[in-house]
């Protein structure tokens, strides 16, 4: 049997609106595998930003936006100057409709922690877009090489929008 949270825990997390009590782990090494996961620096990320830094491009990772919309969004990487955001998905994290698949286990916490994290996405794409930013999504198990021409092609055509001073 799963344990949940103790019950301070349980009344700290229902004081904050829309959040649910997070079960405790099956056993140690699930603990331990959710605690490797990493929100930047992942492999395909790290792949990503090589390919491109060896073609020349340079960069901001991890850099937080303050929107005026008040919205703060934080791409993987970010071309400042062109106003281009990428951020680099998880398949699970983000519910990627080739390989995400629905939790088993815990679904009561994990089915609607997915769902807010693809809307949180879809009102950070939108919020981008208003503050004239033009996004650039990428799956994790997407090939490389096409991840750095998807980028490439947005870098290039903003490049040719922004205004030299």
């Amino acid at each position: 049997m799963v344990e949940t949270m103790s019950q301070g825990e349980s009344a700290q997390a229902a004081l904050e609106p829309g959040r649910l009590p997070y079960p405790r782990a099956s056993d140690e090494g699930r603990s331990r595998n959710m605690r490797a996961n990493r929100r930047s620096d992942t492999k395909p990320e790290v792949l990503l930003r090589r390919q491109l830094h060896r073609l020349g491009y340079r960069y901001r990772k991890d850099h937080r936006l303050d929107l005026p919309t008040g919205i703060r969004v934080r791409p993987d990487i970010v071309f400042t100057r062109r106003k281009v955001a990428i951020f680099v998905d998880g398949c699970f994290w983000h519910v990627c409709p080739e390989h995400g698949r629905e939790p088993t286990r815990n679904e009561w916490y994990w089915t609607p922690k997915l769902r807010r994290n693809v809307e949180r996405d879809r009102l950070a794409d939108e919020a981008l877009a208003i503050a004239g930013w033009q996004v650039v999504r990428v799956w994790e198990h997407e090939d490389t090489e096409t991840a750095v021409a998807k980028v490439r092609a947005a870098v290039e055509h903003a490049s040719d929008h922004v205004t030299r001073r």
